[in-house]
């Protein structure tokens, strides 16, 4: 029963990214439609559907140049904060599928911005979409290996951890792109989760 559940998302999966490649748009250029119940796996998901939304366009045309911006040496650049989201993306997406974040493995650190972009806003789309069928959260533990041992924590602190985490990285990529010249679009409606044209 499970490899076959398993098979039916991978189908979900491979679909839903031939559509949006289709359109020619990354996930979350606009929101996704409600869903038609609130259960507790529909609420996780709609809020990973919001930081989405918001990392699309906290990122959305950045410049090489703004990728080096940062306000002062102790600040992380808008390129390190990119970093950072991804890592977060994995987070989300690895308790979605219930997998252990190995941090005993080195890290993929050749991928360009558009790569990580793609990546971030994919394993956000993955994560939301296993999360909006979810009946036990619990099941969905945030699990780290290392050097150390491994540490288990419980759905709760995705949601006050990564996930927060990440909308609040992406904000500060709005912020930043802002000092460095090159505000978001102004068309980006958050609330209703569009960009409404000029």
């Amino acid at each position: 029963m499970k490899t076959i559940l398993i098979i039916l998302f991978a189908i979900n999966l491979s679909l839903m990214s031939a559509q949006e490649n289709e359109k020619g748009n990354l996930p979350y250029h606009k929101i996704p439609d409600i869903p038609e119940s609130y259960t507790a796996g529909t609420v996780v998901s709609r809020m990973i559907d919001g930081l989405g939304f918001r990392y699309y366009w906290a990122t959305e045309g950045l410049t090489d140049e703004n990728l080096l911006y940062k306000p002062s040496e102790s600040n992380r650049t808008i390129s390190e904060t990119v970093d950072h989201l991804y890592q977060l993306s994995l987070t989300i997406y690895n308790s979605a599928v219930k997998e252990v974040n190995d941090r005993t493995q080195p890290r993929d650190t050749n991928l360009t911005f558009k790569q990580k972009r793609i990546k971030t806003l994919q394993n956000l789309r993955k994560a939301s979409t296993i999360f909006s069928t979810a009946k036990d959260l619990a099941e969905h533990q945030i699990v780290f290996k290392s050097q150390r041992g491994t540490a288990e924590f419980p759905f709760w602190n995705q949601i006050n951890g990564p996930i927060e985490d990440a909308i609040w990285h992406s904000g500060q990529i709005v912020a930043l792109r802002r000092a460095a010249g090159n505000p978001i679009d102004p068309g980006v409606n958050v609330f209703l989760g569009i960009r409404r044209e000029n």
